[in-house]
C-alpha cells in the first residue's frame, strides 16, 4: 500500500511536506480509481471486461448467483421437454380453431366440439397429433431461450445480481429471436402442416419423419421457413413480454433482499401471470403466423398480405381466433416452464460449481 500513497508524498516521506506546494490530490480522480482497482495498467476494452467479470462474481457472492449459460440450456431444455408433453392437447385445438376459416363451412362450433370431433374421428390418440414436431423443437427451443437469456443478462446485472426491468425486456427480445430463427419456425411450419394434414379427406403424411421428407422434398428448405417474419415478430414480443413480466414481479417479490427464495407455488403465479399478458399482447402475430404455415400459405404474397387478406374477408375479431385455449395452455406451459427451469436450476448449482 505504501506505493499507493507515494503521489501524495514529499519525496516518499510524509513529514515535512509542503501542503501548499504539493496539493494532495493533484492526481485526476479516473487516475486514483485506476489505482485502487488495479485496473490502470490495462487499455480501455480490458478494463471493460475485468469491471464487467468482477461485477458478476460479486453478484454471485452478493446476491442472486448468475446462472452459467450451459446450466440455463440444460435445465432449459428439461423443463421445455415436460412442459409439453403435459400442455400439447390445448395447442392442438388453438391450432384447428384457427385453420377452421371463416370461407369454408366452419366444421367446429367450438372448443369442447372440437375436442369430441377429434377423439371420434381419431381417437384419444388424435389430440397428439403432432407432437412429435414439436416435442423434437421444444427441448432446444426452451435451451437457446434460456441460454440467450442468460448470457444476455449476466453482463447487465448489478453488483447483487438484479436484473434492471427495461433490460430484461431487451434481454427477453433477443432470446425470442433466436429462438425463432433458430428452432421455432421450422418447428412450427411442420407442426401445422401436420395437423392440417390431418383434416383433408386423404391425409398424405404418414407421420413426423415422413412428412419432414415429404415437405422438404417437395418445398425445399423455405417449405419448413414459411412465415418466418411473423414467428420472429410473434417470438421476440412473446419473451419479450414474458421475461419483462417476469421479472419485475420478482423483484418486487424481494424488493431489498435479492437472497429471498422464491417458493415454486409462487414462481408459477407469476409465470402464468405473464404467460396470460403475452397471450393478450401478440395473439393476432399468431393467428398470422398458422395461417402462414399452413397448407394453403400459397394463397398469401407475404406476412403482410396474409394479415391484409384476414382483416378484409373475415374481421378484426378473426385476429382473436383460438384465444381462450390458447390462454389456458400458455399460462400452464409458462408456469411450469419456470418452475422446472428455476428448480433443475438450483440442483445443477449443487452438483455443477461455476464461477
Amino acid at each position: 500500500m505504501s506505493s499507493l500513497f507515494k503521489p501524495f508524498s514529499c519525496k516518499g516521506q510524509r513529514e515535512g511536506c509542503d501542503a501548499a506546494d504539493h496539493p494532495p490530490f493533484h492526481h485526476p480522480p479516473s487516475q486514483l480509481l485506476a489505482a485502487v482497482t488495479g485496473l490502470g495498467s490495462l487499455p480501455l476494452y480490458q478494463r471493460s471486461y475485468a469491471a464487467r467479470r468482477r461485477n458478476l462474481a460479486a453478484a454471485a457472492v452478493g446476491g442472486r448467483k448468475i446462472t452459467h449459460p450451459g446450466k440455463a440450456i440444460l435445465a432449459g431444455g428439461l423443463a421445455g421437454a415436460i412442459e409439453i408433453c403435459i400442455t400439447f392437447p390445448t395447442e392442438y385445438v388453438k391450432t384447428q380453431l384457427q385453420l377452421d376459416e371463416r370461407a369454408n363451412p366452419p366444421r367446429y362450433r367450438g372448443i369442447g366440439d372440437c375436442v369430441k370431433l377429434t377423439v371420434q374421428d381419431h381417437g384419444l390418440r388424435g389430440l397428439y397429433r403432432g407432437l412429435s414436431s414439436l416435442l423434437y423443437g421444444s427441448m432446444p427451443k426452451s435451451a437457446v431461450r434460456f441460454g440467450t437469456f442468460e448470457m444476455l443478462s449476466n453482463p447487465m446485472r448489478d453488483s447483487t445480481g438484479r436484473l434492471d426491468n427495461t433490460r430484461s425486456l431487451v434481454c427477453g427480445l433477443g432470446a425470442g429471436i433466436a429462438e425463432a430463427i433458430l428452432v421455432v419456425c421450422p418447428m412450427e411450419t411442420l407442426k401445422v402442416k401436420l395437423i392440417h394434414d390431418q383434416c383433408s379427406l386423404r391425409p398424405r403424411y404418414r407421420g413426423f419423419f415422413h412428412g419432414v421428407s415429404e415437405i422438404i422434398r417437395e418445398q425445399g428448405i423455405r417449405g419448413v421457413y414459411q412465415g418466418l417474419t411473423a414467428t420472429v415478430l410473434k417470438q421476440g414480443t412473446n419473451q419479450a413480454i414474458r421475461f419483462y413480466v417476469m421479472n419485475s414481479l420478482r423483484n418486487w417479490y424481494k424488493g431489498d433482499d435479492p437472497r429471498k427464495e422464491m417458493h415454486p407455488i409462487v414462481t408459477a403465479m407469476f409465470g402464468a401471470t405473464a404467460g396470460a399478458a403475452s397471450v393478450f399482447g401478440n395473439t393476432p402475430l399468431d393467428v398470422v403466423k398458422t395461417r402462414m404455415q399452413g397448407l394453403e400459405a400459397h394463397r398469401y404474397k407475404n406476412t403482410f398480405d396474409c394479415a391484409f387478406q384476414i382483416m378484409k374477408h373475415e374481421g378484426p375479431q378473426a385476429f382473436y381466433k383460438g384465444t381462450v385455449p390458447r390462454l389456458g395452455r400458455v399460462c400452464l406451459d409458462v408456469a411450469i416452464v419456470f418452475v422446472i427451469y428455476e428448480e433443475v436450476v438450483k440442483l445443477l448449482n449443487n452438483v455443477w460449481k461455476t464461477q
